[in-house]
């Protein structure tokens, strides 16, 4: 399996590009950041057809390259994101202040899908032979989405959006967001889950869910948190 996290634009936002058979086959694309041109020169490079893209949620330097991502790629893509988080992708230059004038400086296509999956909590997603289960983490953003991924003979994958990073959390200062609730979905979802799950967030580097159960000071003190 090819499970492979380019950084990309301002932000360097983490798009994951997975790929059960390696290069040559079917891949999913998890989130796709303002800079789509390396998306496709590395999908292109390695042979790959995206079939799905999921959205951790609706920011802009994870929604900002869809549009021109789904253009450049052969047959039909599927696009998934959170209804909550949906008017992030219908307007992003609207929705996203600073960010957003930077993003329409940068003559990207800008309109959006003509399809756009919803995500339920607990929603299995299927994409290139793989079923992603989306776990609904509202706190960063009301539609915050993370993926579990169980991969056969490995320990399985989150991909964590920006709601749970190495050391770290996302932040909550933004429209939609708080701290509270990110929390609530912290204890609910993301430490029911086991140890060994690896987390691939939306920024920075990897680490576990055991991992951050243990060390990571946001989590103290919540249910399932040791410390």
């Amino acid at each position: 399996m090819l499970v492979e996290g380019l950084p990309l634009w301002v932000a360097q936002t983490n798009a994951w590009i997975v790929a059960p058979a390696g290069p040559g086959g079917e891949c999913v694309l998890i989130d796709a950041p303002p800079e789509p041109a390396a998306i496709l020169e590395r999908l292109a490079a390695s042979g790959l057809r995206l079939v799905a893209l999921l959205a951790t949620h609706g920011h802009v330097d994870h929604v900002g390259g869809i549009s021109t991502v789904v253009a450049g790629t052969d047959g039909d893509v599927a696009v998934h994101l959170h209804d909550a988080d949906l008017h992030m992708l219908l307007d992003p230059v609207g929705t996203s202040a600073t960010l957003g004038q930077m993003l329409e400086r940068q003559g990207l296509d800008l309109t959006p899908p003509e399809v756009v999956h919803h995500l339920d909590d607990g929603q299995q997603v299927r994409g290139a032979g793989m079923t992603f289960t989306a776990l609904h983490t509202p706190g960063h953003t009301q539609g915050s989405v993370c993926f579990l991924l169980e991969v056969d003979g490995e320990a399985p994958i989150l991909f964590s959006g920006d709601h749970l990073f190495r050391g770290s959390v996302g932040r909550t200062d933004l429209a939609g967001g708080s701290h509270e609730m990110l929390l609530a979905s912290m204890a609910d979802k993301i430490l029911p889950l086991a140890d060994e799950v690896r987390v691939l967030p939306g920024h920075g580097g990897t680490t576990t869910v055991g991992a951050e159960r243990r060390t990571n000071p946001f989590l103290a003190g919540l249910p399932g948190a040791d410390g």
